[in-house]
């Protein structure tokens, strides 16, 4: 706590100085804590637990065997799966806490590890041949059966991907892949209507309370492919008339989230693609000329710095003690 709030308080006769003492004294000798640093060393630990098994079986893959790596890796699927089938608690529509401080962690790598086995699998039998919504589709029922059965946040964001995987090659023609070129319409509107989808379960997730912390998952995967399919449309199809206001939309309809929810994320990811679509159509106009790019950049800079200043207003955010 600060001094001059300690003061204020005094000063107002809230406290006296013997609680100004024993509140500094606690402020000073309070633990710090370190769960959040935790929580990160060990999804990054997960994580490079499968990378260094990958690099292992791929570099000793001639002395091990397909069979024993197919065989290794469903073992260590089966294992997390299993483990975290006992420790599972009853189902709920809202949170869940997680029954054991390594039930999420090992919940993790067993999604990892199938993700794994399904590519390795494919990889030397070719399982799925050329049907890839196929090999996308199964994983995104999977994860999502996990993120919802066990509340694991780290499930939903692989099961929205898969998705978007999965919607991406079902609405992309064959020939784009052996062509590699996906300026497309289909891939765009498809990641429009993706963005859209995952938007609308947000709102229905908070409304009819199921499992409604799931829903910053999807609104945050709906920002970002709104935009980006926006953005697209502009730069890559040229369709202004049609994406220029989907996208003014996009921004005005975020912007507005953030206030209602007081979310300084959203507010600035909104304005920040705001910023790149303005600057490409101020780029593309003809009477834009070079003596006036300098003029561009400093006013905008100056605005970034003003919407920083004032970023508490635009959220509706009451001012603390602090200033």
């Amino acid at each position: 706590m600060h001094e001059h709030i300690l003061n204020e308080l005094e000063s107002q006769g809230l406290v006296t100085a013997e609680n100004r003492a024993s509140i500094r004294q606690y402020e000073s000798q309070k633990p710090f804590s370190l769960h959040w640093e935790l929580k990160t060393l060990l999804y990054l630990g997960v994580l490079l637990l499968n990378l260094g098994l990958g690099y292992l079986i791929y570099d000793n893959i001639d002395n091990i065997g397909h069979t024993a790596v197919i065989a290794g890796i469903a073992a260590v699927c089966a294992a997390c799966f299993v483990y975290a089938s006992r420790q599972r608690v009853p189902f709920s529509m809202g949170q869940v806490q997680s029954p054991s401080p390594y039930h999420d962690y090992v919940l993790l790598l067993g999604c990892l590890t199938f993700l794994i086995l399904e590519g390795h699998l494919q990889y030397r039998y070719g399982i799925f041949g050329s049907r890839y919504g196929l090999a996308t589709f199964i994983p995104m029922v999977v994860f999502f059966f996990v993120a919802y059965s066990f509340d694991h946040r780290g499930a939903l964001s692989l099961a929205i991907t898969a998705l978007a995987s999965w919607l991406g090659i079902a609405a992309t023609p064959a020939s784009l892949f052996a062509q590699n070129d996906f300026a497309n319409a289909n891939v765009v509107f498809t990641g429009l209507a993706l963005g859209l989808v995952l938007c609308v379960v947000a709102f229905a997730s908070e409304k009819y309370n199921c499992k409604r912390h799931f829903a910053f998952m999807y609104l945050n995967f709906s920002v970002h492919v709104l935009f980006i399919a926006c953005l697209a449309g502009i730069m890559v199809l040229e369709r202004w008339l049609l994406f220029v206001p989907l996208l003014a939309a996009a921004v005005f309809f975020f912007v507005w989230y953030a206030r209602s929810r007081a979310s300084l994320y959203f507010l600035v990811t909104a304005i920040l693609y705001a910023y790149v679509g303005l600057t490409y159509l101020v780029f593309q106009t003809d009477v834009f000329q070079t003596n006036l790019i300098y003029l561009y950049f400093i006013l905008s800079c100056t605005g970034v710095i003003v919407f920083l200043l004032n970023h508490k207003k635009i959220l509706g955010i009451q001012a603390d003690a602090t200033g």
